[in-house]
């Protein structure tokens, strides 16, 4: 199939330099903030790119729970194809796409799992349903059917009852730390405006440079 006819300008904005605060941290709070105010679905979707130890990348698309200026939060199943990877290369990229804005943000950096007491504040904030689904996935391993999965789903709920659920040891966070965030904004005639901060080594301090689109 032929797309080559597919296409439209970006025309809703601009990003110049004086836009841009010194941190980018602050600055993606207020792009994601802008984001939300415009109910864009699951702004808080983002793609995670992780390589394994053969240099086969893969990708899938997880949800951020938080961030600071440490870094970028989500969670997983430590046994799932992202954690192995990891594992393997913790060199990882998350990409935001705000479509309806014409934005992106592209995050390079490194992923360390976060302390079990914060994986646990978070997983207790959690639906008790959300929480059960944890400990039936065996996540990214094969299964035989989805009736299988839904009936060790029933039967973790009468196990628990109306009793808690307990973390499991195989869950938890990962916070990326960024050393490179790139904030890239649509423009007309493929002539987007992009900016990349870089974290000086061994520093708190951000360089930004412009990159041709």
């Amino acid at each position: 199939m032929d797309l080559s006819e597919f296409r439209r300008e970006y025309l809703k904005g601009g990003l110049s330099r004086t836009d841009l605060h010194q941190n980018p941290i602050v600055q993606f709070s207020q792009w994601f903030e802008q984001a939300q105010k415009t109910d864009i679905p699951d702004s808080t979707a983002m793609i995670l790119a992780t390589v394994n130890g053969k240099g086969q990348p893969s990708q899938r698309t997880v949800l951020l729970k938080y961030y600071d200026e440490k870094g970028f939060v989500f969670f997983t199943n430590f046994s799932s194809r992202k954690a192995s990877e990891i594992k393997e290369n913790n060199h990882v990229s998350l990409i935001f796409v705000w479509l309806d804005l014409e934005r992106q943000v592209i995050i390079n950096g490194t992923a360390e799992k976060v302390p079990a007491a914060e994986s646990a504040r978070y997983f207790l904030s959690r639906p008790k349903e959300s929480q059960m689904a944890a400990w039936v996935s065996s996540q990214s391993h094969p299964i035989s059917s989805r009736q299988m999965l839904l009936q060790k789903f029933q039967e973790m709920k009468t196990k628990i009852g109306e009793g808690k659920v307990p973390l499991p040891s195989f869950w938890g966070g990962y916070r990326v730390e960024p050393n490179e965030i790139e904030f890239w904004q649509g423009r007309k005639n493929r002539l987007h405006d992009r900016f990349l901060y870089k974290k000086e080594n061994g520093t708190d301090i951000w360089t930004i440079e412009r990159l041709a689109p």
